[in-house]
C-alpha cells in the first residue's frame, strides 16, 4: 500500500469515520482521491498530501427520481492498478504513451462510479447498470478547491458558441453561478501548482461547462444544454435551439457517462506533455488505419485566394487551386483545400461553374497533393450519404467540416456520426466551428484536428490573436487535443503597427513566432495559411516549413510559463525541432540541449532578426554544431520566436 494512501486511512480511522469512506493513490503515490460517502458522495484530491481540490459533491438524477450518489450504500469497493502502453494511430506528442494508474470501482444499487488516480492527475465518471430507457436530468459536477485561486475563465454568452475565446484571467469568488465559460479551465492553485478542468469520453452526452457557484465562492460547477426538443433554421449554418427539455440526456441501457478529468501538475510544463485526455478516452472503434496520413496543408480562405504574379484572375477557380496544388507539390506539403466557395451555399453537391472537383483531384494526385472539401454541417447532414459516396468517387482524402457551434446531446451523436461515416469511405475530418476535443479522436482517428480556438483567421477583423493568447493556448486549449490554430502569417506586424485587413492578413507578433508554432501547436493536419505567392518570396521560412513533421515520436517542453513563454522540443525519426514563443515582453531563455544523444549535431536555426522589434517580419538564420551538454542562448523580440532543426552530423 502506498504510503500517502496509508496516511488516509489512519486519518479516517483515528476520526472515527466509519467505512464509508474509500481512497485510491496513483502509481508514485504522489497524488491520491479520496470519496466520502455518507447522505452524498463527495471527492477530495490530494497532491503530496496537500488538499487541491477539497471536498467537491457529485450526483447524477435519473427520471425515475433516484439520484445517483444520494443516500447510497456501497455494495462492493475494488482497486485494481493498470499499467500498459498506448500506440495512437496518429501519434499524440509521442509514438508510445505510458498509460498507469490505479482504479477505484464503487457499486451500487444500478450503478457505479470510478475514480482513476494518475500520478498527474484525476478522472471520475459514472457507470450505469440500469435497463430499459431513461433520462439523465441532471449532473452535479463540483470542483471546489480551499482557497479563492486565480483563474483562466474562457468566458461564453451561450450555449450556441465555437468556444473560440480569449482567457480572462479572474478570481473564482468573481465569477458568480449567472457567468459561465467553456472547457478546459485553468486554475492556478499557487506554489506552481496549476489544475486543468476538462472531460473526456464525451459521447451520447452534453459537454461540460464550468459556471461559478453562489453558495461556495471558491468553486465551479458543471452546466450542461438540455436535450432539445426544437430548433430554427436561421441559414444554411446556423440552426438555433430554441426549447429545451428538463433533462440532459436520452439515455438506453447501460452505458458509461463521461470522465470529469482534473490534471494537477507541479510545473506548467507537465500541462504541455500530458496526453490525460486522450488516455482517458474511448478505444479506438476503426479497424483499418493505414489510409490516414497526417500532413501540411496548404489553405485558401485566411489569405482570401488572392495569389499575385499569374496570367489568370485569381479566385474560387480551377487556375487558382492547380497554383496551390503546385505549390503544395513543390514544398512536400500533402494537401490543400478547397473552402468556402467551392459550392453553392444551401446544397453541397451544386459545385459552382469554375470549379471541376475530379480535374483538381487528378491533377493533384499526379503531384502526390490530395484534396480536402470545407462543407457547412448542415448542409451535408441534408444529403449525407449521398455527398460522401460522391466525395469518395471524386477521391477527396477528407472533410473540413463547420459551423456545428453547439454541444448538446444530439450534436455531439452527430460528430461521431460524421466520423463514423468518414471513417467507411476513408476520408479525414476536421472539426471547425467545433467545441474543444474529448476523446473522439482516439475512437476514430481519421478525427485528425479540431477548432474550438481563437486562432489566426480571428485576425483578419480583431486584435486577438496576440502574443500573449497565443502563450495561454498550448496550457489551455491545446491541453484537451489537436488544435487547428491554422498559423504560417507571412506578414508581420509589431504590436504598433497592427492593424487588420480582411483580404490581405497579417499577424501580431514576429515571423519567427509563426514559424514557432509549427512546433509547439499540435496538429495532424497543421495548415499554412497565408498566400503560395507570399510563400514563394520567403524561400528561407520554406526550408523550414516544407520539412517540420505533424506528428511526433516524443516530446519535451524545456521551458514553459502560463500566458508568458513556451518552449518544446519534438522528435521525428532521427531530427529534432525546438520552438520557442514569447508574449509582448523580449525575453531570453536558455535552453539545454540534454534529451540530443552522443555525439555531434548541426543545428539550423532561425531567429528574430536585429530589427525585428521594429520590423516583425525580420529573421536571421544560422548555423552551429551542438552536443547533448551545449545550453542554447534563446534570445527572442517581443512577440517573437525562435525555432530549430537538430541533425546528427
Amino acid at each position: 500500500m502506498h504510503k500517502l494512501t496509508m496516511i488516509l486511512l489512519l486519518m479516517l480511522i483515528v476520526s472515527g469515520v466509519s467505512a464509508k469512506d474509500y481512497a485510491v493513490s496513483s502509481p508514485s503515490g504522489k497524488l491520491a482521491v479520496k470519496v466520502t460517502v455518507n447522505e452524498q458522495v463527495s471527492y477530495t484530491v490530494l497532491l503530496n498530501g496537500k488538499e487541491i481540490v477539497a471536498p467537491s459533491p457529485i450526483s447524477m438524477e435519473i427520471s425515475d427520481g433516484t439520484v445517483w450518489g444520494a443516500q447510497a450504500k456501497v455494495k462492493k469497493a475494488k482497486t485494481t492498478s493498470v499499467s500498459q502502453e498506448l500506440r495512437p494511430a496518429v501519434k499524440v506528442k509521442r509514438t508510445v504513451i505510458k498509460d498507469e494508474y490505479n482504479l477505484l470501482t464503487l457499486t451500487f444499487s444500478g450503478y457505479s462510479l470510478e475514480f482513476r488516480a494518475y500520478d498527474e492527475g484525476a478522472a471520475y465518471r459514472w457507470v450505469s447498470a440500469t435497463k430499459g430507457d431513461y433520462q439523465v436530468m441532471s449532473e452535479q459536477v463540483t470542483f471546489a478547491f480551499p482557497a479563492d485561486h486565480n483563474i483562466w475563465f474562457p468566458e461564453e454568452e451561450s450555449l450556441m458558441s465555437h468556444q473560440e475565446r480569449a482567457y480572462l484571467k479572474e478570481k473564482l469568488s468573481n465569477i458568480g453561478s449567472e457567468r459561465f465559460g467553456s472547457t478546459g479551465m485553468l486554475v492556478d492553485c499557487g506554489n506552481g501548482v496549476k489544475t486543468y478542468i476538462s472531460e473526456s469520453g464525451l459521447m451520447d452526452y452534453p459537454g461540460m461547462w464550468l459556471r461559478g457557484c453562489d453558495e461556495n465562492k471558491n468553486a465551479l460547477k458543471g452546466k450542461f444544454a438540455g436535450v432539445v426538443l426544437e430548433e430554427k433554421k436561421e441559414n444554411d449554418r446556423d440552426v438555433r435551439p430554441v426549447k429545451y427539455a428538463d433533462y440532459i440526456a436520452q439515455c438506453s441501457g447501460p452505458r458509461v457517462f463521461p470522465w470529469r478529468v482534473m490534471l494537477i501538475t507541479e510545473n506548467d510544463a507537465a500541462l504541455v506533455e500530458s496526453p490525460l485526455i486522450y488516455q482517458l478516452a474511448p478505444e479506438q472503434k476503426i479497424e483499418n488505419t493505414d489510409w490516414i496520413k497526417p500532413g501540411k496543408v496548404a489553405w485558401d480562405w485566411w489569405n482570401a485566394n488572392n495569389i499575385y504574379g499569374v496570367d489568370f484572375e485569381s479566385g474560387v477557380n480551377n487556375e487558382t487551386y492547380k497554383y496551390f496544388i503546385d505549390f503544395a507539390s513543390a514544398n512536400g506539403l500533402e494537401y490543400i483545400i478547397l473552402d468556402e466557395g467551392w459550392y453553392h451555399l444551401g446544397d453541397v453537391l451544386d459545385v459552382v461553374d469554375e470549379i471541376d472537383i475530379q480535374e483538381l483531384v487528378d491533377y493533384g494526385k499526379a503531384k502526390n497533393v490530395e484534396i480536402i472539401l470545407w462543407v457547412v454541417w448542415k448542409t451535408l447532414d441534408e444529403k449525407l450519404v449521398e455527398a460522401l459516396d460522391q466525395f469518395q468517387k471524386w477521391g477527396v482524402k477528407g472533410i473540413k467540416i463547420d459551423f456545428m457551434q453547439r454541444d448538446d446531446q444530439w450534436m455531439v451523436n452527430f460528430y461521431e456520426k460524421i466520423a463514423m461515416e468518414c471513417a467507411k469511405r476513408q476520408l479525414l475530418v476536421d472539426y471547425h466551428g467545433a467545441y474543444k476535443p474529448s476523446g473522439l479522436d482516439r475512437a476514430y482517428p481519421n478525427v485528425v484536428s479540431y477548432e474550438g480556438v481563437k486562432g489566426l483567421e480571428n485576425a483578419k477583423w480583431s486584435n486577438l490573436p496576440d502574443p500573449e493568447h497565443d502563450v495561454t493556448l498550448p496550457f489551455i486549449r491545446m491541453v484537451a487535443g489537436p488544435m487547428d490554430y491554422t498559423p504560417g502569417a507571412m506578414i508581420n506586424k509589431t504590436k504598433q503597427n497592427f492593424h487588420f485587413v480582411f483580404t490581405e492578413p497579417m499577424s501580431q507578433g514576429t515571423r519567427c513566432h509563426q514559424l514557432g508554432m509549427y512546433v509547439v501547436y499540435e496538429s495532424p493536419l497543421q495548415m499554412l495559411a497565408d498566400n503560395p505567392s507570399n510563400y514563394y518570396r520567403e524561400p528561407g521560412c520554406m526550408e523550414f516549413l516544407s520539412v517540420v513533421p505533424s506528428v511526433w515520436d516524443d516530446t519535451k517542453v524545456l521551458e514553459a510559463k502560463v500566458s508568458d513563454y513556451i518552449a518544446v522540443a519534438r522528435r521525428s525519426g532521427d531530427s529534432w525541432y525546438v520552438g520557442a514563443m514569447t508574449d509582448w515582453d523580449p525575453r531570453t531563455l536558455e535552453l539545454k540541449l540534454d534529451f540530443l544523444g552522443e555525439g555531434t549535431y548541426t543545428m539550423k536555426v532561425w531567429k528574430d532578426g536585429v530589427n525585428a522589434t521594429k520590423h516583425a517580419a525580420d529573421f536571421a538564420q544560422e548555423t552551429v554544431e551542438v552536443t547533448s551538454g551545449s545550453a542554447v542562448k534563446v534570445n527572442m523580440a517581443p512577440g517573437g520566436g525562435w525555432v530549430a532543426i537538430i541533425e546528427k552530423k
